[in-house]
């Protein structure tokens, strides 16, 4: 589904299909507002998903206000891969775009974790929502805690149905 682009809204630019299909999992979510969240065409890579967002999303963004980027990546046990994402983000963005992944990659999150890609990524909803720690708590996604309270600051009030803040 597309979002409507003059209201409030997210994009997801995921590196790859495992991470297409865990922010597809967070798009099952019941209460969530599909129109205003959108998960785009993974892009193969982590340096792609960076190029493909100076390329496709800055302008965008500049243009459109209310649009949210988050940047779904594998951190692949890299310390300074999120150091290195944020250094792509032109400073008159960086509140509107964030940056998230498995601290090595999805499959392995998969392994120690209950259910499919989708399971786990309802699981994120429903900690997004309910302001929860119980997935974004596991050890292979912790190392998101400051992205995923930048997020749930400036989304959730206009991403689920019970939490509307914006007609």
């Amino acid at each position: 589904m597309s979002v409507n682009k003059y209201r409030r809204h997210v994009l997801v630019l995921p590196e790859d299909d495992a991470n297409r299909q865990l922010a597809n999992g967070f798009l099952l979510y019941p209460s969530l507002l599909d129109d205003r969240i959108q998960v785009l065409p993974e892009v193969g890579g982590w340096a792609k998903v960076l190029d493909v967002f100076r390329s496709d999303c800055v302008s965008g963004m500049r243009n459109l206000e209310h649009r949210f980027v988050v940047l779904l990546i594998d951190f692949d046990g890299e310390q300074d891969r999120l150091a290195r994402a944020k250094e792509c983000i032109p400073d008159d963005l960086v509140d509107r775009v964030f940056v998230l992944g498995v601290r090595t990659e999805p499959e392995a999150l998969r392994k120690t974790y209950p259910g499919s890609y989708e399971t786990i990524g309802r699981a994120m909803a429903t900690d997004c929502r309910e302001e929860t720690g119980t997935t974004w708590g596991h050890e292979l996604l912790r190392h998101n805690a400051g992205e995923i309270d930048r997020l749930r600051e400036r989304v959730r009030p206009f991403l689920f149905q019970s939490v509307l803040s914006d007609g």
